[in-house]
């Protein structure tokens, strides 16, 4: 595949898709307009989900800049840096990860502008946008 990321800044069909999904508020009470950030590891999403259906109904497509996430609702941005090389890339969280130690599950575009594509997993920290 190749090194070309395509960003979903520039195609309107994508950015329709990820509107923001009415959804209720995080189980633990947690409220985004209080949330700072967190700090964890990352993984990115196998090829094997590319086409599917993601928790906020849209298709997951890997070439977006895309995230997954425990609770942050649908469409909300997210800053996800790389720890050690402070590389970081924006992502809206349109599905949800519900895996011990892990704070977010990226697409392969958003994996691939942090190079963290060869090791699978890597410590990053989230922050709001």
């Amino acid at each position: 595949m190749s090194a070309l990321l395509v960003s979903w800044h520039h195609d309107a069909a994508a950015q329709a898709a990820l509107r923001p999904v009415p959804r209720a508020a995080p189980s633990s009470g947690s409220d985004t307009a209080g949330w700072a950030g967190e700090t964890g590891t990352a993984s990115y999403y196998s090829d094997a989900f590319d086409g599917r259906r993601a928790a906020s109904g849209v298709r997951f497509d890997q070439r977006l800049l895309t995230a997954a996430h425990p609770w942050l609702p649908f469409g909300t941005r997210v800053r996800v840096t790389l720890a050690g090389t402070g590389q970081s890339v924006i992502v809206t969280v349109t599905d949800r990860i519900y895996l011990p130690g892990r704070v977010v599950d990226l697409s392969v575009a958003a994996a691939r502008q942090l190079g963290m594509m060869r090791g699978g997993l890597a410590r990053v920290s989230l922050t709001p946008v």
